[in-house]
C-alpha cells in the first residue's frame, strides 16, 4: 500500500513563493483503496471508521462545529468547508448533510483513509454531484495550494493532535474575510505548564502551574492564533470555547476580519497569588511592576503566565443563536452526559461579561477557609446576594467563575458554614 507524506512546510514558507501556475495532482478525486470496516452512529448517520482514529467523546465537538457552519450558511448564503484534518470523514459528512454545504474539501494526509472518506461522504452525495472531494496532504500542504489557486472557505476546521500551530498563518490566507475557523489544541502538558519552553515556541506564551490550566489552554489557544492574524493585519474574535476532558481537547470558533480588534486587545499576562488565591491581568506597561493587592513577603508566591488572551471566552448571542438551532433539531434535553442544553446553557451563563478570566474550585475555597465545601448552588446565590456576577464553568463542574475576590468568597464560605 502505498501512503503519501509531503514534506512539511517550514514557519518561514508564503505561498507567494509557490509557482502561481502550479497545479496539484494530489487533489484529485481518488479511487476508493480497501480498508477493514468499523460502523459507528453519530446522530442518526451510519458511518465507517475504517483504521482510522475515531473518538465517540469528540462528537459534542462535533455538533457545536455543524450549528456553527449552519449559522454561517443561514446568514450569508455559503458555505465552502475545508476539513484539513479529516480523519474518516464524520465531520465532513456532517458539514454535507446538516449544514448544508456547498462544497467540502475533505483532506487527510494518510492515503490509506481514502476508501473510508469516499465511502462515507458518498453516502451524502455522490461524488459526481461536484459537492465534495478528497485529497491527502499535509494541512499546511493544502491549505498553500488552495491559496495560490486562489479558491477560499467560509469554514476552515483544522482538528489537529498535541500543540501543532503551524498551520495558522496559512489558514489566515486561505479563510476568507468574515469566516470561521475551528482550531484544536491537545497539549494539556503546556496548559498546565509542565512545557513552558514548549508553549511559547508553539503559541508564544509562557506558561506555568495556575489552578484554572484548562481554561489556560483555550486562551494559550486563541492568543496564538490572535498573534498570528495581527501579523498578516486582521483580528480574530472568539465565538465559543470549548473544553472536553478526554484528550484532552481544547476547541476554538473564530472568526477573522481585517483591521485592529474594535474592542481593543485583550492579550496580556496573568498573575496569581498562591498566598491568597487572587488573579490579575496585567498591562505589557506594567510588567515591571508587578505585585499582589495581598502584599504577600512569600517569596516566589506570584506566578505569571503569558501573554494570552484574558478576553471572552465566548460570544453570548452567538451562543444563544446556536442553542435556539439545537433546539429546532431536537438536540436539546436529551438528559445524556453530554447534554448539549447544559453545555451550551453554561457557556451562555460564562459569556457575562462582568466575569473575569479563570475560575476558583470549591474545594480551594473551603480549603483556604478551613472549612467544609459548600453546595455549589448555596454558594453561589450568597455570592449573587453579595453583589457579585457568578456562574458555573463548564470546563470543571466544581468550580465557579465569579468577580468576587478569593478574599470575599472566603468571608461568605464562612458565614454560610457558621450560619
Amino acid at each position: 500500500m502505498l501512503s503519501l507524506f509531503p514534506k512539511t512546510l517550514s514557519s518561514s514558507f508564503h505561498p507567494k513563493t509557490l509557482i502561481p501556475n502550479h497545479k496539484p495532482s494530489n487533489l484529485r478525486s481518488l479511487t476508493a483503496i480497501h480498508s477493514n470496516s468499523h460502523h459507528e452512529t453519530e446522530r442518526n448517520f451510519k458511518f465507517d471508521t475504517g483504521n482510522t482514529f475515531f473518538r465517540h467523546e469528540s462528537a459534542t465537538g462535533r455538533d457545536l462545529a455543524v450549528l456553527a457552519a449552519t449559522l454561517h450558511k443561514k446568514s450569508t448564503g455559503n458555505l465552502r468547508v475545508l476539513d484539513a484534518m479529516c480523519g474518516c470523514g464524520i465531520r465532513s459528512l456532517r458539514y454535507l448533510a446538516e449544514a448544508e454545504a456547498d462544497f467540502v474539501l475533505a483532506n487527510d494526509a494518510n492515503e490509506e483513509c481514502n476508501g473510508v472518506i469516499v465511502s462515507n461522504l458518498s453516502s451524502v452525495s455522490s461524488a459526481g454531484e461536484g459537492r465534495w472531494k478528497v485529497s491527502h496532504a499535509v494541512a499546511n500542504r493544502v491549505l498553500a495550494e488552495k491559496y495560490v489557486e486562489r479558491e477560499f472557505f467560509d469554514f476552515i476546521d483544522v482538528d489537529s493532535f498535541g500543540s501543532d500551530s503551524s498551520f495558522f498563518r496559512m489558514v489566515f490566507d486561505t479563510v476568507k474575510i468574515g469566516g470561521l475557523i475551528y482550531v484544536t489544541s491537545t497539549d494539556g502538558f503546556s496548559s498546565g505548564g509542565h512545557r513552558p519552553d514548549h508553549s511559547l515556541a508553539a503559541y508564544g506564551a509562557y506558561i506555568r502551574p495556575l489552578p484554572y490550566s484548562n481554561e489556560i489552554g483555550l486562551r494559550m489557544l486563541i492568543g496564538g492564533a490572535m498573534r498570528e492574524a495581527s501579523v498578516l493585519g486582521y483580528h480574530v474574535s472568539p465565538l465559543f470555547s470549548y473544553y472536553s476532558y478526554h484528550g484532552p481537547v481544547f476547541r476554538v470558533l473564530l472568526r477573522v476580519n481585517r483591521g485592529k480588534p474594535p474592542h481593543g486587545i485583550h492579550y496580556r499576562f496573568i498573575g496569581y497569588c498562591e498566598s491568597c488565591g487572587h488573579s490579575q491581568a496585567i498591562s505589557w506597561v506594567k510588567l515591571g511592576q508587578i505585585k499582589c493587592p495581598c502584599g504577600s513577603d512569600v517569596p516566589d508566591s506570584l506566578i505569571v503566565c503569558g501573554p494570552l488572551w484574558t478576553g471572552p471566552l465566548h460570544c453570548a448571542s452567538y451562543l444563544k443563536e446556536m442553542r435556539t438551532l439545537a433546539g429546532e433539531w431536537g438536540w436539546l434535553g436529551d438528559g445524556t452526559k453530554n447534554d448539549l442544553d447544559k453545555l451550551l446553557n453554561r457557556m451562555i451563563d460564562e459569556s457575562d461579561p462582568n466575569l473575569p478570566f479563570g475560575y476558583n474550585q470549591l474545594d480551594e475555597i473551603a480549603s483556604r477557609a478551613k472549612v467544609n465545601s459548600p453546595r455549589m448552588v448555596t454558594l453561589m446565590s450568597a455570592i449573587q446576594q453579595n453583589g457579585y456576577s457568578v456562574s458555573r464553568s463548564h470546563i470543571s463542574n466544581n468550580a465557579i467563575k465569579t468577580n468576587c475576590p478569593m478574599s470575599e468568597c472566603i468571608r461568605i464560605t464562612k458565614e454560610i458554614q457558621n450560619a
